[in-house]
């Protein structure tokens, strides 16, 4: 069998040093050419000096745009920062054991962390600013809540499904956000521990869920994985759970109370 000749590639003119910097990689040195040399021949840098320059900028570009790309491949989306976390509204919470893990010192671990409780407690937010950390600190990060990650896996041929596998294997975290606000079948379920199954004691999760353990046969009723599945969830792991009421439902409530005052400040405000 001929296999077909690959195209070949126009050779560069050796005039032609922007083409050249950015064939080598040099992106940022190319765009900014004639002020590297106007400030080279301005500060009369010896050649090894114009070479440290080059290296540094250089570095510091790579460096912007890889986290430019981590950032963008872990889908975080918008969210809030901890400093905007109030600790004191749940009733329950290991503040000291949230703050150790946005030191990641469970990632450094290969350990698993999983934030139990109901809605409206900051789950969500905590997790992302751990998966951010872990981006700001040059990991790999990728959230996805369960609907998304299990849609995504469900329906594939044998092949396909195997290569999604090995691709949510490869961050160094995976966070899997809302497990348990959905009802899935026993099928769904074998896709989670296949997840976990390729990740366990090699990359860390962190998991979000509305459900105690014991509740996850109603997330995956009829699974015979749910207890291999957990086992290894939760081996190596942080286990931690957040009490108190929905902060989300408290907002709505201060939201209408200041309308309610609104309104009965502008009907005084109308009379006569």
């Amino acid at each position: 069998m001929i296999l077909p000749k690959s195209p070949k590639k126009t050779p560069i003119p050796t005039n032609d040093l922007v083409a050249q910097l950015k064939e080598l990689g040099l992106i940022l040195t190319a765009d900014s050419l004639d002020d590297l040399v106007a400030r080279a021949s301005t500060g009369r840098w010896s050649p090894r000096q114009l070479l440290e320059e080059i290296a540094r900028s250089e570095t510091e570009a790579a460096a912007r745009r890889s986290l430019e790309r981590r950032l963008a491949q872990a889908r975080l989306r918008r969210f809030k920062p901890m400093a905007d976390f109030e600790w004191t509204w749940p009733k329950k919470i290991d503040r000291p054991l949230i703050e150790r893990a946005l030191t990641l010192d469970f990632l450094t671990r290969g350990c698993n962390l999983i934030l139990c409780g109901t809605a409206g407690l900051g789950k969500t937010m905590i997790a992302k600013n751990i998966a951010h950390a872990a981006v700001l600190a040059g990991h790999s990060a990728l959230f996805r809540t369960a609907s998304d990650l299990l849609a995504d896996l469900d329906g594939d041929s044998p092949g396909l499904r195997r290569r999604k596998f090995r691709f949510y294997a490869r961050p160094d975290l995976l966070v899997i956000d809302e497990c348990g606000y959905l009802a899935y079948d026993a099928h769904a379920a074998d896709l989670l521990f296949e997840i976990v199954s390729h990740r366990y004691e090699r990359n860390s999760i962190v998991l979000t869920t509305n459900k105690g353990f014991k509740e996850w046969n109603t997330v995956f009723p009829n699974a015979t994985c749910i207890a291999a599945l957990l086992d290894r969830l939760t081996h190596h792991a942080e286990v931690t759970l957040i009490e108190g009421d929905s902060y989300r439902m408290r907002e709505s409530q201060m939201e209408a109370e200041a309308a309610k005052k609104n309104s009965k400040r502008d009907s005084h405000a109308q009379r006569p």
